[in-house]
């Protein structure tokens, strides 16, 4: 019985996920932490290793309903514009599990970004204090040099290392269970997620010295705007290598000869992509009946592209917009309310607009 938390709970392949409550409710981390073993032990479909690691760091938890925000929102922004718009979540999680069931790119950059999001949140938790099992990281202490000369580490460096591998340890427990295909393909698309926030790891600098001379530097490491992580993650997606599995059942080989063999930053999948246009359980498909497009655009939320050849209903409809703003000395920026009348396009439905479902 989980009524006793405030949040509701489901398990993925790839994360433990819920729908968590507002950061400053202390009651549920303070109920978290003090009972964290009921907690642990009523979460479903936890490997054990992954229960071990929610006992031992219970706080971390909450962190890691953080990184889920942070994933699910920027997984839902990067694919805004595509058929398939990973907003299953809010519509009903299972339909996200079937997505993950098959190995396809959605599923891999799914795999990815949500690996990055619990290095993200658990770094970030780290600098904040908010963890008793870390702190900034340790190594970036005394003097340094680059390629302007000397500096001293100071400040609180996010400790990126720990994060890596607390979200190697948890997120990948599971896949760990399996030696299959699937569980290999999950492995390096959660590898390449977690490798991207290191990649964004930026030196911040704060000079000493008469009148800001610069003759004394104190820096340290930060982690880049999740932002970053989701753009390049993005890119990694749009060239996601097609992979077989060897014959030795060790690792990957091209699908396509034609093309290079995928680097430990590079995203796999094995089997391609449904269309995403109709509405289909078996493949975690809403359909884009009813979805906004774009008629001028001629990528893929274009009308003809996001409604698969069904046509679009327009609609004209009024709205306040900001118009008119004047810049005021100093420093005020003063606009008035304008009515602004637009047309919005939406995707036509299938003359049979149910759920298909093989099963």
């Amino acid at each position: 019985n989980m009524n006793f938390l405030p949040g509701i709970w489901w398990s993925l392949p790839l994360v433990l996920v819920w729908a968590t409550p507002p950061v400053t409710s202390s009651w549920w981390y303070m109920g978290a932490v003090g009972s964290s073993r009921v907690m642990c032990d009523n979460v479903p479909g936890l490997v054990s290793r992954q229960r071990q690691l929610c006992r031992r760091h219970p706080e971390a938890m909450l962190s890691i309903g953080r990184g889920v925000a942070a994933w699910t929102a920027e997984c839902q922004h990067q694919f805004r514009r595509h058929r398939w718009d990973c907003n299953a979540l809010e519509r009903g999680q299972r339909l996200l599990g079937r997505v993950l069931l098959r190995s396809s790119r959605e599923s891999a950059f799914v795999h990815a970004i949500s690996s990055a999001g619990v290095v993200f949140a658990i770094t970030r938790a780290c600098s904040q204090g908010e963890l008793k099992s870390c702190s900034c990281d340790p190594k970036k202490k005394g003097p340094a040099k680059d390629s302007k000369g000397h500096f001293d580490w100071g400040g609180c460096s996010d400790n990126i290392d720990y994060g890596i591998k607390f979200a190697r340890a948890f997120v990948d427990a599971k896949e760990r269970k399996g030696k299959d295909a699937r569980a290999l393909m999950n492995l390096h698309n959660n590898r390449a997620g977690r490798k991207a926030v290191k990649r964004f790891l930026k030196q911040e600098c704060k000079c000493h010295g008469v009148s800001g001379s610069c003759t004394l530097r104190t820096c340290w490491l930060a982690m880049a705007d999740f932002r970053k992580t989701g753009d390049y993650l993005w890119k990694k997606y749009n060239g996601a290598i097609q992979v077989v599995m060897n014959q030795d059942g060790t690792g990957f080989t091209v699908a396509n000869k034609k093309f290079k063999k995928p680097t430990k930053n590079d995203l796999v999948y094995f089997e391609s992509s449904p269309d995403y246009c109709i509405r289909d359980r078996d493949v975690g498909s809403l359909g884009t009946a009813g979805r906004v497009c774009n008629q001028t655009s001629r990528g893929m939320d274009s009308c003809e592209v996001m409604c698969c050849g069904r046509g679009y209903d327009t609609s004209r409809v009024s709205r306040m917009t900001k118009c008119e703003c004047k810049f005021h000395w100093c420093c005020a920026v003063r606009c008035q309310d304008c009515l602004e009348v637009v047309d919005i396009h939406t995707c036509k439905a299938p003359k049979s607009a149910g759920w298909i479902s093989r099963t």
